[in-house]
């Protein structure tokens, strides 16, 4: 909202500060906006680290991003490694045959059967 002036008046130093906040808060996105900034301020390793934090919160950007990186060298074959497995972890504890009718419902799969 501050970083492209929505509703309010434009203040990227106050729009990282809430994409921080949420980022610690647990937000997956903000985790990888927050890396984003980080790498276009030249800051790798920093970058790197919420990449890997991202990642492990199941987001799919994140993980992308660190494939690359990982090709690169900006990140370790054992972070690399530990991402891969937290991103995979995060993914199968939102698999639930609840979210999976939801998903076909929402989808259309399932007409007033």
């Amino acid at each position: 909202m501050y970083q492209k002036g929505e509703g309010v008046e434009k203040d990227e130093k106050k729009g990282l500060y809430h994409l921080e906040e949420a980022a610690i808060g647990g937000h997956p996105e903000a985790r990888y906006s927050v890396g984003v900034n980080e790498w276009k301020n030249d800051l790798i390793e920093r970058s790197m680290k919420h990449y890997i934090i991202g990642a492990n919160l199941g987001h799919d950007n994140s993980i992308k991003v660190l494939k690359e990186c990982y090709k690169w060298r900006d990140v370790t074959k054992a972070d690399f490694a530990g991402a891969l497995r937290g991103h995979q972890a995060a993914v199968d504890a939102r698999k639930s045959p609840q979210r999976e009718a939801a998903s076909k419902f929402r989808d259309g799969g399932m007409r007033n059967e």
